[in-house]
């Protein structure tokens, strides 16, 4: 039985010269469509924040948000965006991960903080619909764009590693052999048996 995941069949409908994007840029794809997911959480949970118990500050808001986009974006990206990378042990990866992403918070909530504090957009300088929308400029727009930038690049440089095919094939191939056939075939390659 043949099981074609939901994003199989839409690449599947794709033009063929998208078809050849999507599946040389099939990482890129995945990290943006988990990216687009967890941007819906971030804005819903940041506005949810910033509209009720945290309306009087909105980089605790922000924050709060993409701890939570974060959480779900380990997740997703481990199972699915960068299923095929490995190398690391899943403590050490979940660490380096988490690091990065609290590197990628501060960079993402950096552009509303300037708009909050150093521009001053906030309630009474500014209305309340001009303070929502510096604010989903600076932190939903810019600063999401910034953080996923670093975050794409860091992910793959220090997280998720690209594991070396070959390498691998021989390591799970001798992993696979018992110790005395093993023994047995070293002695024969020598020589000796």
């Amino acid at each position: 039985m043949l099981v074609v995941s939901f994003v199989d069949a839409a690449v599947a409908r794709l033009p063929r010269r998208l078809q050849e994007l999507a599946v040389t840029h099939h990482e890129l794809a995945k990290f943006t469509l988990v990216g687009g997911t967890t941007f819906i959480v971030d804005t819903v949970a940041f506005y949810g924040l910033k509209s009720s118990v945290l309306e009087a500050k909105p980089v605790t808001a922000k924050v709060i948000a993409v701890l939570v986009a974060t959480i779900l974006s380990y997740v997703l990206n481990r199972e699915w965006s960068f299923k095929s990378r490995g190398g690391r042990e899943a403590h050490h990866e979940a660490a380096l991960f988490f690091a990065i992403s609290g590197v990628g918070m501060a960079i993402n909530a950096a552009p509303l903080w300037v708009s909050s504090y150093v521009f001053d957009l906030r309630v009474p300088n500014v209305s309340s619909f001009e303070e929502n929308v510096a604010d989903f400029i600076s932190a939903q727009i810019i600063g999401t764009l910034l953080a996923m930038a670093f975050r794409w690049w860091a992910f793959r440089k220090f997280v998720f590693l690209e594991v070396d095919v070959g390498e691998a094939a021989v390591t799970a191939a001798e992993a696979a052999v018992p110790e005395p056939i093993a023994d047995e075939l070293a002695e024969e390659e020598l020589g000796h048996g």
